[in-house]
C-alpha cells in the first residue's frame, strides 16, 4: 500500500505524527477518521457522516464522563469537607446549591474544547457553549449572592444594616449585564454594540424599574439614617401596619402585625410618609404608662379629723400625714390664720392626700423603674371630671408584662378610691337610671 492515499476532497497521511514533527489538531482527527472509512470502501459522503457521528459519540462520552466525575466524585468530596470543617459560613454555599450550579459548567467546557473537531460548525458550537456558560454564570451568581446574604445575616450588624435591597440591586445588574453578554455571544458581536443602544432605552428602563429605583433610594436612606431595622416594632396606620418588621427588601418592607397578618409597605413609603418606631422603648428598657383616672369633682373636699385618723393607718402615707400636718400647722400659725373657717389658710384635702398616696404606691411597685420619671399629676378638669394622670415607666418592654403591670396599678387605684371618700366619674348607666326610678 502506498504511503499516501488520494481521494476526492479528503486527504490522509499514514505517516506517524511523531515523524511529521507535530501534534494532531482536532480537525486532523476528523480527517483521519474520514480517510479511514474511505479506505474501508465507503464513499466520501458516507465516510464524512460516519466520521462526524463517531466524533459526536466520543464527545458525548467525554461529556458524560466529565459530568459523572464532577457530580459523583468531586461534589461529594467538597460537600463532605465543607460539612465537617469548623467554618460555618461556607455551609451557606451548600444550602444555596452554589457548587451544584457550578458543576453545570462541565458539559459546556468539554463541548467548547472539542468544538474544533467539526470544522464546518466550529464557531457555532463555540458560541452556543459560551452562551450556555453565560447563562450558567448568571444562575451561579444568583445563588452566590443569596449565600452572601445568608452569611451576612449571621452577624449582629445585619439587624442594623440589612443588605437585602443591595443584593437585589446586584442581582438586577447581573441579569442585565449577563443578558447583554449572552445575546452578544450568541450573535457573535461585541457587547459594546449592545450597550451603546441602551442609551435610547433609558426612558423605558426608568418606567419599568421605577419602583426598584425608588426602593433602592429609600433603602439607602433607611440604612444610612438607621430609621428601621428587622425586628423593630413600627406603626403605620396608613397601611394598616402595627407589628414587627420581618423583612426589608428592595421594593417592600414586610411587617408581621400582632394579629399575625402580614402587611407589605413600599420601601420608599417609609421615607415619604410618617411612621412610628417603638425601638427606643426597647433600647431604653422601660415602657411608659400614661393614663388618667377621672375623679368626680363633687366628691372632693377638705379632710375631717376622722378622715385624718383613718388616713394615718394607710402605711404608704402615714409618715406623709404627720409631716404634712406639721407643715400646715406651722404655716397657719405664722400667718395668723383663723381656724374657725375651713376656707382660711391651708388644709388637707382628700384629693391631695389621694395623690400623695398614689405617688408613694407607684414608687414602691415592683414593676416600676425607680430611676425614671414617676408622676401623679392633675390635668385640666372638664365635663368628665378631674383627670388624675399616672405617668411612669415599667421595668419591662414585653407587651404582655407591661399590660399586666398597668392593669395591676389601675385595679388598685379603682379599688382604693372609695377609701378616700372620692368617686370615679362615669356617664349614667341603665343601673343608675333603674336606681333612680326605684327611689322615686
Amino acid at each position: 500500500m502506498a504511503d499516501n492515499i488520494t481521494y476526492p476532497r479528503y486527504h490522509i497521511s499514514i505517516i506517524p505524527t511523531a515523524a511529521r514533527g507535530k501534534e494532531p489538531s482536532p480537525i486532523d482527527i476528523i480527517e483521519h477518521l474520514t480517510g479511514w472509512f474511505v479506505a474501508q470502501g465507503l464513499s466520501a459522503g458516507v465516510a464524512g457522516i460516519a466520521a462526524n457521528t463517531m466524533a459526536a459519540l466520543v464527545i458525548i462520552l467525554f461529556v458524560s464522563l466529565a459530568d459523572i466525575l464532577t457530580k459523583k466524585i468531586i461534589l461529594p468530596l467538597l460537600t463532605r469537607y465543607i460539612s465537617r470543617n469548623r467554618f460555618r459560613w461556607d455551609d451557606a454555599l451548600l444550602e444555596r446549591k452554589v457548587l451544584i450550579r457550578l458543576s453545570l459548567f462541565t458539559p459546556a467546557i468539554v463541548i467548547f474544547i472539542f468544538s474544533g473537531i467539526f470544522p464546518g460548525h466550529h464557531r457555532l458550537l463555540q458560541r452556543l457553549s459560551l452562551s450556555y456558560m453565560v447563562l450558567i454564570g448568571i444562575y451561579v451568581m444568583d445563588a452566590f449572592l443569596d449565600a452572601v446574604e445568608d452569611i451576612y445575616k449571621t452577624f449582629e450588624i445585619a439587624k442594623h444594616k440589612p443588605i437585602t435591597s443591595l443584593m437585589q440591586v446586584l442581582k438586577i445588574a447581573v441579569y442585565v449585564l449577563g443578558g447583554i453578554w449572552f445575546i452578544s455571544t450568541l450573535i457573535d458581536r461585541s457587547p459594546l454594540l449592545l450597550l451603546s443602544g441602551i442609551g435610547a432605552l433609558t426612558a423605558v428602563f426608568l418606567v419599568v424599574f421605577k419602583d426598584s429605583l425608588l426602593g433602592l433610594v429609600g433603602g439607602i436612606q433607611l440604612a444610612a439614617n438607621d430609621m428601621v431595622r428587622i425586628g423593630d416594632w413600627i406603626e403605620m396606620p396608613k397601611y394598616g401596619a402595627d407589628g414587627d418588621v420581618i423583612d426589608i427588601s428592595l421594593n417592600t418592607v414586610k411587617v408581621r402585625n400582632w394579629d399575625k397578618t402580614i402587611t407589605t409597605i413600599p420601601t420608599y413609603a417609609l421615607i415619604s410618609d410618617s411612621f412610628k418606631n417603638w425601638r427606643g422603648i426597647q433600647q431604653f428598657g422601660g415602657r411608659r404608662i400614661k393614663r388618667a383616672v377621672y375623679i368626680d369633682t363633687t366628691s372632693i373636699k377638705f379632710c375631717t379629723p376622722e378622715m385624718k385618723e383613718r388616713f394615718r393607718k394607710f402605711q404608704h402615707i402615714s409618715a406623709y400625714m404627720d409631716r404634712k400636718e406639721k407643715e400646715l400647722e406651722e404655716y397657719n400659725r405664722e400667718h395668723n390664720v383663723d381656724p374657725t373657717e375651713l376656707v382660711n389658710g391651708r388644709r388637707l384635702t382628700n384629693i391631695g392626700t389621694f395623690r400623695a398616696y398614689l405617688q408613694e404606691y407607684i414608687k414602691r411597685h415592683p414593676g416600676i423603674r425607680k430611676d425614671m420619671v414617676i408622676l401623679v399629676r392633675q390635668l385640666a378638669p372638664g365635663p368628665s371630671g378631674l383627670p388624675l394622670e399616672i405617668y411612669c415607666f415599667t421595668n419591662t418592654t414585653v407587651w404582655g408584662e407591661y399590660e399586666a403591670i398597668q392593669a395591676d396599678i389601675f385595679d388598685h387605684i379603682f379599688a382604693v378610691i372609695p377609701h378616700f371618700d372620692l368617686r370615679v366619674h362615669q356617664n349614667p348607666t341603665g343601673y343608675d337610671l333603674r336606681s333612680l326610678s326605684t327611689l322615686g
